[in-house]
């Protein structure tokens, strides 16, 4: 070919490889694009698991936040190291008489008591726990001082009861002790009568110890003793004992000639809540065959067939006398090396009058009631009623029962140990948040070391979300007086934050030289408790606009309830809008929330911290503008809840089939709610601002508050201030038709206490209303202290609440919780 130029496209061969390479490229980018499909199938199904995982982890997390402790340094410091002279104490506040160290697996010592005239039926009607139904005239303790000794008296149908015990400090666990039991006839002709007591030793729950009974009898020739004496020395003279805790031990039994029989009874037992069932068990009618005298007596050793090892935890010794007798049981540590004598006898007695000398002086350098004028009378009252709050300072151990929304069930808290006050040796001996603040307003009065201990432990409660259940039932000692209903506490229920009354009182006015280094010490330990507690009331209980709070737990869908109870408030039953919503507003969280607020900003600024932001927030929240515009009605000129309401709701009793059983009455609406003021409704919430002491002195609402305050058809009576006005619809209404009225008309000393507080505080401020706040500060404390003196002197005991109506002692008791505060209205200590 001429030219040599070459021709235009492709060969067929080339055509071929190129047709071949195109087949091949086709297959890949499908093999590459199945593959992309695949991967992107994979990547999305394994970005599902790794979200459902995820999700189930965090679940998971969430299910463990409630009983999951706060990490950070523990307040409390330990019992033993820090406080000997308090390592042992009446801490079992729910016996008539009891003694215990501060420390889980603790040795117990305890009373019980029957009179044999009285025994009837098989009923011996034997005295053990606390208990309303026994009907004693009166018990409680007279003086204690929550440290060296206590002195108590028990009234009991015809027997009088002196319990009393002192510490002596040695050793290393908290030295020894001696318990002395007195029992006298209340009038001549029942001397010689014939009265039992049972002293017994046990461990504390899953405690192990070992306790050796020594019977007198083995320490006598019994040869040479007759059938009656043999009777008569069947019981103990010590035993001997060893725990982890304690080492070694001793604990003696002495008693005097009127003492007609003893007996023992050794046994082992699963918990201390066995003691009175495996007691009665172990009774048995003993004769002498020469004399024919006849007594109901413990068995002796007592096992189980399969207890091969019969080594008791439960010793009992029984010492049945003729009036007068008394036992003394006298505790001596091995590790006390360098003990002079015994600490009985009459070196019981005088150290017992040393240490009663010392409170009586000690009494009135803190509240000043003689040189106030008091009458010897009335100084018994009130020295009874500050011991029976400080001995009725328990120590518990053991694990709440919790539950979050997050939990399908209940689980278990962290166990921690609590020493604290209870509200009712008889009703309550156990702890609660809201009503330790006003305890230890008292007993921080008495002994600062005590009450800031106290506020340790229950600080060291705290989860990791910052919230500490309001009710306290650890140990089974505590449990088995709880309904089931009433064990289990739930994470997004809180309890008005009353310890901070109690840190306001202790260091709102004091400068660093004026506080010790251990208080120091544990003010900065609890500061992040106190911000993780602050931060919690403000992200878990605020309200739908800034600056409100309100309360949760209330029942939404309640059919029984003619207003759901808002149990977290403290109130109970206090009428709040008649439907729950998250719209409400409720008054005295709000300024419980102020309180908190300013007390962070006094402890931040004493100990270094930066307060700035708490003071801002006291300043938000104590604007009074604010304050009136979210609370106060115009219409009714009070100050109110905010929520979906309506006063026209009654109960009623749905139509039933013929023979059929009554159904409960429920809840019926006669108009629809709405939103408004809960103006209706006058009490104690209604005071809060007063309470709390945010109002300006030249308040208008000052002055309408102080106004009302003494309208006797509102909330004024002679005998206190009623906790709802005459005038509230709901006012003495049962909430259900079970359920009798609570804060609905009785009179409570808290709430009073707190009133008085504020009106001294006004009475001492210029402006428009200082004088009328003097004249009701006057009145109202002078009826107040005059109707718990008499009821006390007419009952023997003070009381839960006082009847609005009469004055009259009501509810459990003795109450010797928040009613005690009548001690701080009779020295006038409010700071």
């Amino acid at each position: 070919m001429a030219g040599g130029k070459k021709p235009s496209g492709v060969s067929p061969e080339a055509k071929k490889v190129r047709f071949k390479k195109s087949e091949r490229t086709d297959a890949t980018d499908d093999a590459t694009a199945g593959k992309s499909s695949s991967f992107g199938i994979y990547s999305i199904i394994a970005t599902v698991i790794i979200a459902i995982v995820s999700w189930f982890v965090y679940q998971g997390y969430l299910e463990t936040r409630v009983n999951s402790p706060l990490a950070e340094s523990k307040v409390a410091l330990a019992t033993s190291h820090a406080f000997p002279e308090r390592y042992w104490g009446s801490f079992r506040p729910g016996v008539y008489f009891g003694i215990k160290t501060r420390e889980p697996e603790s040795l117990l010592a305890g009373l019980m008591w029957f009179i044999p005239k009285l025994a009837a039926g098989g009923n011996l009607n034997l005295r053990h726990q606390c208990d309303q139904g026994d009907n004693l005239e009166q018990y409680g303790w007279r003086e204690h001082d929550g440290r060296n000794f206590g002195v108590q008296v028990i009234i009991d149908k015809f027997i009088q009861l002196e319990t009393s015990f002192v510490t002596r400090l040695g050793g290393n666990h908290g030295g020894d002790w001696t318990a002395r039991i007195q029992v006298h006839p209340r009038m001549a002709d029942l001397k010689g009568e014939e009265v039992t007591l049972f002293f017994y030793l046990t461990v504390d729950d899953n405690g192990k110890g070992l306790l050796q009974p020594i019977r007198a009898i083995d320490n006598m020739d019994a040869s040479t003793m007759s059938t009656s004496e043999s009777i008569k020395y069947l019981g103990l003279s010590a035993v001997h004992g060893h725990t982890d805790k304690l080492g070694d031990f001793r604990v003696s039994f002495q008693h005097e000639s009127t003492v007609v029989h003893t007996a023992f009874l050794s046994t082992t037992i699963d918990n201390p809540q066995q003691v009175k069932e495996v007691l009665q068990s172990g009774l048995r009618m003993m004769e002498d065959k020469k004399s024919k005298q006849r007594h109901i007596s413990l068995a002796g050793s007592m096992f189980a067939k399969d207890d091969t090892l019969k080594q008791p935890n439960l010793v009992i010794h029984q010492v049945t006398g003729k009036l007068p007798f008394q036992l003394e049981v006298v505790y001596e540590s091995q590790s006390f090396v360098n003990r002079e004598d015994m600490l009985n006898g009459q070196v019981y007695e005088t150290l017992l009058q040393k240490h009663r000398k010392n409170f009586h002086a000690k009494f009135e350098e803190k509240f000043h009631l003689v040189e106030k004028g008091y009458s010897e009378e009335d100084q018994v009252f009130a020295q009874s009623a500050m011991s029976n709050l400080i001995g009725g300072i328990g120590y518990f151990h053991g694990s709440s029962k919790v539950q979050s929304v997050y939990n399908k069930e209940p689980v278990p808290y962290w166990n921690a140990p609590l020493y604290t006050a209870v509200p009712s040796r008889s009703f309550f001996p156990r702890g609660f948040l809201w009503d330790e603040g006003f305890h230890n307003l008292i007993i921080s009065q008495w002994d600062r070391e005590i009450s800031l201990d106290i506020v340790a432990h229950w600080f060291d409660l705290m989860n990791v979300e910052g919230w500490i259940p309001r009710e306290q039932i650890l140990g089974s000692e505590a449990r088995a007086r709880v309904p089931d209903e009433f064990v289990v506490q739930r994470n997004n229920q809180g309890n008005p934050p009353t310890l901070l009354l109690v840190l306001d009182a202790m260091f709102e006015k004091r400068s660093l030289r004026d506080i010790t280094n251990l208080e120091l010490e544990q003010l900065n330990r609890m500061w992040p408790r106190l911000t993780a507690w602050y931060n919690w009331f403000n992200t878990s209980l605020h309200g739908p606009v800034p600056g409100s709070y309100y309360w949760r737990g209330r029942d939404m869908a309640s059919e029984r309830e003619l207003n759901p109870k808002s149990l977290s408030s403290g109130l109970d039953d206090y009428p709040r809008a008649s439907h729950p919503t998250q719209d409400e507003r409720h008054l005295d969280l709000r300024c419980w929330i102020a309180l908190f607020a300013k007390v962070m900003t006094s402890v931040a600024n004493l100990i270094g911290r930066d307060g700035r932001k708490y003071q801002e927030a006291f300043n938000f929240l104590s604007d009074n503008r604010l304050l009136n515009e979210q609370h106060w009605s115009t219409k009714a000129k009070r100050y109110s809840d905010y929520g979906l309401h309506t006063s026209n709701v009654t109960l009623k009793r749905p139509k039933s089939n013929p023979g059929q059983p009554k159904p409960d009455k429920v809840r019926v609406a006669l108009e629809e709610p709405s939103v408004q003021f809960v103006d209706d409704t006058f009490g104690y919430v209604s005071l809060f601002p007063l309470m709390i002491q945010i109002l300006e002195p030249d308040s208008p609402q000052l002055g309408q508050v102080l106004q009302d305050l003494r309208d006797s058809s509102l909330l004024w009576t002679k005998y206190g201030l009623r906790s709802l006005a005459k005038t509230s619809p709901l006012y003495n209404k049962r909430n259900t038709e079970h359920d009798p009225p609570y804060w609905r008309g009785p009179i409570w000393i808290n709430m009073n206490y707190l009133v008085a507080r504020a009106l001294h505080h006004y009475s001492k401020i210029d402006g428009p209303h200082q004088s009328r706040a003097q004249v009701l500060y006057y009145e109202l404390r002078e009826n107040l202290i005059g109707n718990l003196i008499r009821q006390y002197q007419k009952t023997g005991y003070i009381w839960e609440q006082y009847n609005d109506a009469t004055g009259a002692g009501q509810g459990c008791r003795p109450f010797t919780g928040w009613s005690t505060l009548v001690l701080l209205l009779m020295s006038e200590t409010y700071a």
